[in-house]
């Protein structure tokens, strides 16, 4: 879960550090072009190390997918309430930032009850094994993303 919320900060924060970004129409079809590659090279990740033949992968990643959304929707809004109080120029009150942290707090718990959620529906397609090794090949994913952007940060290919 951890790894999920560092991959979802560093996304954003690769997307944020992009040229204007916010203003140029071009870079937001960029950035969506980019989401849309980095499911992609999921896909095929996920694929190969949960050895997926084309009929699970033809019904699980529709599922898959939509859980990601459903996750990214439920931090994005928490990421709204925190960016609100932030940036707020008047003063927040207590009751505000009471309801911006707990947002923020639950959010974990949200993700569980997604996770937990698409669970079921995952075991109509996986096997159980690969029930088992989807967690683990999510962290992988998100380990192997991690060192190609620091080799890319640090000039290395």
């Amino acid at each position: 879960m951890k790894r999920k919320n560092i991959l979802l900060l560093l996304i954003a924060a690769i997307i944020f550090a992009m040229p204007g970004y916010a203003t140029d129409n071009k870079k937001n079809i960029d950035r969506k072009e980019w989401f849309k590659e980095l499911r992609q090279y999921k896909h095929s990740f996920l694929t190969k190390e949960l050895d997926l033949t084309k009929e699970q992968e033809a019904k699980f990643f529709p599922m898959y997918d939509e859980m990601d959304d459903a996750m990214f929707k439920v931090n994005r809004e928490a990421r709204a309430m925190e960016k609100k109080i932030t940036k707020s120029s008047e003063k927040v009150s207590d009751l505000e930032y009471e309801k911006a942290a707990e947002a923020m707090y639950e959010v974990k718990g949200k993700e569980a009850a997604i996770e937990k959620q698409y669970f079921t529906k995952f075991k109509t397609v996986l096997t159980p094994k690969q029930l088992f090794e989807l967690k683990q090949a999510e962290r992988r994913f998100t380990d192997k993303l991690m060192k190609e952007h620091s080799k890319a940060r640090s000039g290395k290919k």
